[in-house]
């Protein structure tokens, strides 16, 4: 979906103003869709959980406070996002929780049917290979683990879709380079989110890979999307 490096040297370049501006950017909105989807992990009480593309670890924070029973790795590529996550868990307390390390997407350093539960927070369509990113996902999970993906979406609701997308090629990037200074990062943003599947196309790409019984839910008229299913493995063939 992207060169893998250039994404992680503009997250890296704007991991000090991240957190602030996307909160500004969506109006504390983010804060809700993040608190919605940990809800939806709770609800499956994960013990062991993996937080792919974490960043600066919001959405690992939120599930360990509603899953007292969880442990969380969050990997991502851009060690700069990861030391501010660092920082947030460690005045959370939450040291003996949450782990934090580097680590791609497309080669996860764990072994097969580890995590009852793989999350992924605003990160997917930053994968550089999206299929062998949830293939890696697939693999580290359990048999009917759960996977859940939060993520942009291309609003469909006829209200919302023609003021969002000039909020987002307009006014989004301009108020994101006034304070951030990258020339690149939030023109970078609407034009991901238009390269990423439309919501039934991403759902039959999970089904083919190997997530069942994947539910849709959308957020703001479409604006963010929630996908979350069960990982079915396949039976190894017989030798």
């Amino acid at each position: 979906m992207s060169d893998q490096k250039v994404v992680t040297e503009m997250f890296d370049d704007i991991s000090s103003h991240y957190d602030f501006l996307n909160h500004l950017l969506s109006f504390q909105i983010d804060k809700i869709w993040r608190r919605k989807t940990s809800r939806i992990v709770a609800s499956h009480q994960p013990t062991a959980i993996l937080d792919v593309a974490t960043g600066t670890a919001d959405l690992a924070i939120r599930m360990a406070k509603d899953i007292p029973v969880a442990s969380i790795v969050g990997v991502d590529l851009s060690e700069k996002m990861l030391e501010i996550g660092r920082q947030k868990v460690k005045q959370e307390q939450l040291e003996q929780r949450i782990k934090l390390m580097t680590a791609d997407a497309k080669a996860l350093p764990f072994e097969d049917n580890h995590f009852a539960a793989v999350t992924v927070a605003f990160g997917v369509r930053n994968f550089e290979h999206l299929e062998a990113g949830i293939q890696e996902m697939i693999r580290v999970s359990k048999n009917n683990g759960l996977m859940a993906i939060l993520e942009f979406s291309h609003p469909k609701n006829g209200i919302v879709k023609g003021p969002y997308r000039c909020y987002s090629k307009h006014i989004l990037p301009k108020v994101g380079r006034a304070f951030s200074k990258h020339s690149e990062a939030y023109s970078y943003l609407p034009s991901s989110i238009e390269a990423f599947p439309e919501s039934g196309d991403f759902v039959q790409l999970l089904n083919r890979l190997g997530v069942d019984e994947v539910k849709e839910e959308r957020f703001c008229g479409g604006i963010a999307t929630l996908y979350h299913g069960a990982v079915q493995k396949k039976p190894a063939n017989p030798q």
